[in-house]
């Protein structure tokens, strides 16, 4: 059984969640004066959830109880329409990221049912009304994406959430990484979009040098996503401090 939708056997629900607002508003409006946002009018936050593996009867039986809460939230089984001043995008993790919220509903439907644990998949949809410009929307989008966490997505129902990815025979390695500048780690950063600084990224290729080697791309990509990973845990613990 593949995805269900709500003409056959309702699979996508969105549903309105301004908790995610916050990080939002205050981008809007503390941010540095001259490039503060000032044409959104008004903002939704729309999460959407599409399940695999689970019958109708299941699905429906899950909708007020995991998908949503019913006194204080709207649910639709379709994208919600927007009007001509609105704009709309929606983010994903990246494949390979933990999911929380997407695994949080397999398990919570898995122990509603007594039976297996359906494949879930999480997005979130940003909806912004107002007057704004296609330089601005950029700007929204790239604030409110971690690209090392996550991407921007379709709104396209899928065939199915069972994707497979290609297995490379070879890892590619970063040949000459061990030699590069100062000035050409700072691009290398660029290039791969990193969240680790020049000083980090200096620190790793003194390591590569000690073992004599050029890294695979892979090894770099895991040493920046735990980097990254360290560095918000720590940013959290200063903020609760």
């Amino acid at each position: 059984m593949c995805l269900y939708t709500l003409a056959k056997a309702c699979g996508t629900i969105t549903k309105n969640d301004g908790g995610s607002l916050c990080q939002f508003i205050a981008f809007m409006w503390k941010s540095v004066p001259n490039t503060r946002i000032k044409g959104i009018k008004d903002a939704r936050i729309v999460n959407r959830y599409d399940a695999e593996g689970i019958t109708k009867e299941n699905f429906e039986k899950a909708t007020p109880t995991v998908f949503s809460e019913p006194p204080v939230d709207d649910v639709y089984y379709s994208l919600p329409e927007i009007e001509a001043d609105e704009k709309m995008f929606a983010t994903e993790f990246l494949p390979g990221q933990f999911d929380q919220r997407a695994d949080s509903a397999a398990q919570c439907i898995q122990m509603l049912c007594q039976g297996e644990r359906p494949t879930v998949k999480y997005a979130k949809l940003y909806i912004l009304k107002g007057d704004i410009s296609d330089e601005d929307f950029t700007k929204i989008k790239h604030y409110l994406i971690n690209a090392v966490e996550a991407r921007e997505c379709g709104f396209e129902q899928y065939e199915t959430l069972d994707v497979k990815y290609d297995i490379p025979k070879d890892v590619a390695v970063l040949d000459g990484f061990i030699g590069l500048s100062e000035d050409e780690l700072a691009e290398f950063i660029k290039k791969y979009a990193l969240a680790m600084d020049l000083g980090d990224i200096k620190f790793c290729q003194e390591y590569f040098k000690k073992e004599q080697r050029d890294p695979t791309l892979t090894e770099i990509r895991m040493i920046d996503t735990y980097w990254s990973d360290h560095n918000i845990r720590n940013n959290n613990r200063q903020c609760e401090d």
